[in-house]
Protein backbone atom coordinates (compact mmCIF):
# COMPACT_ATOMS: atom_id res chain seq x y z
CA UNK A 1 0.00 0.00 0.00
CA UNK A 2 3.04 1.93 0.99
CA UNK A 3 4.57 1.72 -2.45
CA UNK A 4 1.96 2.46 -4.15
CA UNK A 5 1.25 5.35 -3.08
CA UNK A 6 4.69 6.62 -2.84
CA UNK A 7 5.41 5.69 -6.72
CA UNK A 8 3.09 8.10 -7.91
CA UNK A 9 4.01 10.73 -5.31
CA UNK A 10 7.40 10.31 -5.85
CA UNK A 11 7.40 10.69 -9.89
CA UNK A 12 5.04 13.93 -9.58
CA UNK A 13 7.68 15.42 -7.65
CA UNK A 14 10.48 14.81 -9.80
CA UNK A 15 8.50 16.05 -12.81
CA UNK A 16 7.45 19.27 -10.81
CA UNK A 17 11.13 19.50 -10.06
CA UNK A 18 12.44 19.11 -13.52
CA UNK A 19 10.11 21.56 -14.88
CA UNK A 20 10.81 24.02 -12.53
CA UNK A 21 14.56 23.62 -13.19
CA UNK A 22 13.93 23.74 -16.79
CA UNK A 23 11.97 27.15 -16.24
CA UNK A 24 14.69 28.65 -14.10
CA UNK A 25 17.30 27.55 -16.79
CA UNK A 26 14.92 29.67 -19.56
CA UNK A 27 13.99 32.20 -17.44
CA UNK A 28 17.81 32.83 -16.25
CA UNK A 29 19.36 32.66 -20.28
CA UNK A 30 16.58 34.98 -21.25
CA UNK A 31 17.97 37.14 -18.77
CA UNK A 32 21.21 36.87 -20.07
CA UNK A 33 19.98 37.85 -23.74
CA UNK A 34 18.03 40.85 -22.43
CA UNK A 35 21.12 41.99 -20.42
CA UNK A 36 23.90 41.61 -23.20
CA UNK A 37 22.31 41.91 -26.29
CA UNK A 38 21.96 45.78 -26.16
CA UNK A 39 25.40 46.11 -25.14
CA UNK A 40 27.08 44.42 -28.21
CA UNK A 41 25.46 46.82 -30.52
CA UNK A 42 22.87 48.37 -32.45
CA UNK A 43 22.77 46.08 -35.24
CA UNK A 44 23.31 42.55 -33.25
CA UNK A 45 20.61 40.43 -32.96
CA UNK A 46 20.95 37.41 -31.08
CA UNK A 47 19.62 34.36 -32.11
CA UNK A 48 20.15 31.88 -28.77
CA UNK A 49 21.67 32.23 -25.24
CA UNK A 50 22.12 29.08 -23.94
CA UNK A 51 23.96 27.80 -20.40
CA UNK A 52 26.66 25.32 -21.72
CA UNK A 53 27.79 22.66 -19.12
CA UNK A 54 31.13 23.99 -19.22
CA UNK A 55 32.61 26.94 -16.60
CA UNK A 56 28.99 28.57 -15.88
CA UNK A 57 29.43 30.09 -19.06
CA UNK A 58 26.00 31.49 -21.74
CA UNK A 59 27.03 30.81 -25.55
CA UNK A 60 25.44 33.40 -27.24
CA UNK A 61 24.70 32.61 -31.04
CA UNK A 62 24.60 35.09 -33.66
CA UNK A 63 24.21 33.40 -36.58
CA UNK A 64 27.11 31.49 -37.19
CA UNK A 65 29.27 32.89 -34.60
CA UNK A 66 30.04 32.19 -30.95
CA UNK A 67 30.52 33.89 -28.27
CA UNK A 68 30.42 33.31 -24.17
CA UNK A 69 29.21 35.12 -21.61
CA UNK A 70 28.92 34.98 -17.58
CA UNK A 71 25.64 34.90 -15.47
CA UNK A 72 25.84 38.25 -15.26
CA UNK A 73 26.45 39.40 -18.67
CA UNK A 74 28.81 41.42 -17.08
CA UNK A 75 31.67 39.99 -19.69
CA UNK A 76 31.93 38.84 -23.35
CA UNK A 77 34.20 35.61 -24.01
CA UNK A 78 35.58 36.10 -27.48
CA UNK A 79 37.46 32.86 -28.95
CA UNK A 80 37.69 28.60 -28.30
CA UNK A 81 36.84 26.95 -25.36
CA UNK A 82 38.86 23.76 -25.38
CA UNK A 83 38.07 20.78 -22.76
CA UNK A 84 41.84 20.65 -20.94
CA UNK A 85 40.87 16.63 -20.23
CA UNK A 86 40.15 15.74 -23.85
CA UNK A 87 41.86 18.75 -25.59
CA UNK A 88 38.08 19.13 -27.70
CA UNK A 89 37.78 22.15 -29.15
CA UNK A 90 34.15 22.67 -28.03
CA UNK A 91 33.75 25.97 -30.03
CA UNK A 92 34.47 24.14 -32.96
CA UNK A 93 32.16 21.16 -31.92
CA UNK A 94 29.40 23.84 -31.33
CA UNK A 95 29.60 25.72 -34.67
CA UNK A 96 29.47 22.27 -36.73
CA UNK A 97 26.49 21.51 -34.90
CA UNK A 98 25.45 24.79 -35.81
CA UNK A 99 25.96 24.72 -39.92
CA UNK A 100 25.14 21.70 -40.12
CA UNK A 101 22.17 20.90 -42.87
CA UNK A 102 20.17 18.16 -44.45
CA UNK A 103 22.39 16.62 -46.86
CA UNK A 104 19.38 15.02 -48.75
CA UNK A 105 18.14 18.23 -49.52
CA UNK A 106 20.55 19.58 -51.79
CA UNK A 107 18.91 20.17 -55.23
CA UNK A 108 21.41 17.50 -57.02
CA UNK A 109 19.93 17.51 -60.40
CA UNK A 110 21.03 21.70 -60.17
CA UNK A 111 24.77 20.02 -59.85
CA UNK A 112 27.84 18.69 -62.41
CA UNK A 113 27.77 14.86 -60.99
CA UNK A 114 31.41 13.19 -60.98
CA UNK A 115 31.32 9.26 -59.76
CA UNK A 116 34.57 7.45 -59.47
CA UNK A 117 34.73 4.02 -58.86
CA UNK A 118 31.84 2.48 -57.12
CA UNK A 119 31.01 6.13 -55.99
CA UNK A 120 29.74 5.07 -52.60
CA UNK A 121 31.55 7.90 -50.67
CA UNK A 122 29.11 11.01 -51.66
CA UNK A 123 30.19 14.85 -51.33
CA UNK A 124 28.62 17.95 -52.31
CA UNK A 125 31.01 21.25 -53.14
CA UNK A 126 30.61 24.43 -53.89
CA UNK A 127 32.94 25.91 -56.24
CA UNK A 128 33.36 28.92 -58.73
CA UNK A 129 35.28 28.35 -62.16
CA UNK A 130 37.53 31.07 -61.09
CA UNK A 131 38.47 29.84 -57.85
CA UNK A 132 42.18 28.65 -57.71
CA UNK A 133 42.13 26.78 -54.58
CA UNK A 134 38.95 25.26 -56.57
CA UNK A 135 41.48 24.15 -59.38
CA UNK A 136 43.89 22.40 -56.88
CA UNK A 137 40.85 20.75 -54.80
CA UNK A 138 40.29 19.11 -58.66
CA UNK A 139 43.85 18.03 -58.85
CA UNK A 140 43.81 16.08 -55.53
CA UNK A 141 40.03 14.60 -56.69
CA UNK A 142 42.40 12.89 -59.47
CA UNK A 143 43.58 10.54 -57.24
CA UNK A 144 40.59 9.11 -55.48
CA UNK A 145 38.26 6.19 -56.09
CA UNK A 146 34.76 5.42 -54.88
CA UNK A 147 33.42 9.11 -54.64
CA UNK A 148 30.65 11.07 -55.99
CA UNK A 149 30.99 14.44 -56.23
CA UNK A 150 27.76 16.61 -56.76
CA UNK A 151 29.59 20.39 -57.72
CA UNK A 152 27.26 23.57 -57.52
CA UNK A 153 28.35 26.69 -59.69
CA UNK A 154 28.24 29.14 -57.22
CA UNK A 155 29.75 32.21 -58.89
CA UNK A 156 30.88 34.71 -56.61
CA UNK A 157 34.22 35.75 -57.40
CA UNK A 158 34.40 37.92 -61.09
CA UNK A 159 32.05 38.80 -63.02
CA UNK A 160 32.50 36.21 -65.72
CA UNK A 161 31.97 33.77 -63.41
CA UNK A 162 28.46 33.04 -64.09
CA UNK A 163 29.02 32.92 -68.30
CA UNK A 164 31.41 30.52 -67.89
CA UNK A 165 29.40 28.32 -65.39
CA UNK A 166 26.83 28.57 -68.15
CA UNK A 167 29.00 27.46 -70.63
CA UNK A 168 29.97 24.25 -68.75
CA UNK A 169 26.20 23.74 -67.99
CA UNK A 170 25.28 23.65 -71.53
CA UNK A 171 27.91 21.67 -73.02
CA UNK A 172 26.76 17.84 -74.18
CA UNK A 173 29.21 16.46 -71.01
CA UNK A 174 28.92 18.50 -68.43
CA UNK A 175 31.43 16.97 -66.45
CA UNK A 176 34.04 16.51 -68.49
CA UNK A 177 34.00 20.26 -69.87
CA UNK A 178 34.13 21.02 -66.33
CA UNK A 179 37.07 18.98 -65.68
CA UNK A 180 38.34 20.28 -69.01
CA UNK A 181 38.25 23.77 -67.59
CA UNK A 182 39.07 23.20 -64.06
CA UNK A 183 42.77 21.40 -64.26
CA UNK A 184 43.21 21.97 -68.11
CA UNK A 185 42.17 25.53 -68.57
CA UNK A 186 40.44 24.48 -71.49
CA UNK A 187 36.60 26.24 -72.03
CA UNK A 188 33.77 25.17 -73.94
CA UNK A 189 31.61 27.02 -76.73
CA UNK A 190 29.60 29.36 -75.30
CA UNK A 191 26.18 28.81 -74.37
CA UNK A 192 23.27 29.44 -76.46
CA UNK A 193 20.77 32.03 -75.27
CA UNK A 194 18.19 29.53 -75.49
CA UNK A 195 20.20 27.21 -72.49
CA UNK A 196 18.24 27.78 -68.83
CA UNK A 197 21.31 27.42 -66.19
CA UNK A 198 20.35 27.20 -62.27
CA UNK A 199 23.62 29.81 -61.79
CA UNK A 200 20.79 32.02 -59.75
CA UNK A 201 18.78 28.76 -57.68
CA UNK A 202 22.53 28.21 -56.59
CA UNK A 203 23.68 31.55 -55.88
CA UNK A 204 20.16 31.58 -53.81
CA UNK A 205 21.30 28.19 -51.68
CA UNK A 206 25.10 29.53 -51.23
CA UNK A 207 23.70 32.79 -49.21
CA UNK A 208 21.05 31.09 -47.60
CA UNK A 209 23.92 28.29 -46.38
CA UNK A 210 25.89 30.90 -45.39
CA UNK A 211 28.81 30.30 -48.03
CA UNK A 212 31.41 32.98 -47.81
CA UNK A 213 34.09 31.35 -49.81
CA UNK A 214 34.90 28.24 -52.17
CA UNK A 215 35.51 25.63 -51.88
CA UNK A 216 33.37 24.52 -49.32
CA UNK A 217 32.69 20.88 -49.16
CA UNK A 218 29.80 19.39 -47.97
CA UNK A 219 29.64 15.59 -46.39
CA UNK A 220 26.82 13.36 -46.12
CA UNK A 221 26.46 13.69 -42.55
CA UNK A 222 25.67 17.26 -43.08
CA UNK A 223 29.70 18.93 -41.91
CA UNK A 224 31.49 21.28 -43.87
CA UNK A 225 34.77 22.34 -44.80
CA UNK A 226 35.56 25.58 -45.91
CA UNK A 227 39.01 24.72 -47.33
CA UNK A 228 40.39 22.56 -50.49
CA UNK A 229 41.39 19.53 -48.74
CA UNK A 230 44.08 17.44 -50.40
CA UNK A 231 43.57 13.86 -50.52
CA UNK A 232 44.83 12.15 -47.67
CA UNK A 233 42.71 15.16 -45.99
CA UNK A 234 39.65 14.23 -47.41
CA UNK A 235 39.89 10.67 -46.62
CA UNK A 236 41.05 10.94 -43.46
CA UNK A 237 37.49 12.62 -43.23
CA UNK A 238 35.05 10.68 -44.66
CA UNK A 239 36.29 7.66 -42.92
CA UNK A 240 34.89 9.49 -40.04
CA UNK A 241 31.62 10.18 -41.99
CA UNK A 242 28.48 7.53 -41.31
Amino acid sequence: MHRLTFRPLALFALLALTAMTCNAESAQEEAVKKSIEPRMGKNVKIDSVTKTPYGGLFEIRVGTDIFYTDANADYLFIGKVVDMHSYKDMTAERVDQINRIKFADLPFDSAVKLVKGNGKRVIAVFEDPNCTYCKKFREHLKDMDNITVYTFMLNILADDSAAKSANIWCSPDRDKAWDEWMLNGKMPAAAPASCKTPNDKILALGQKLKILGTPTIFFADGTRTASALDAKALETKLATVK
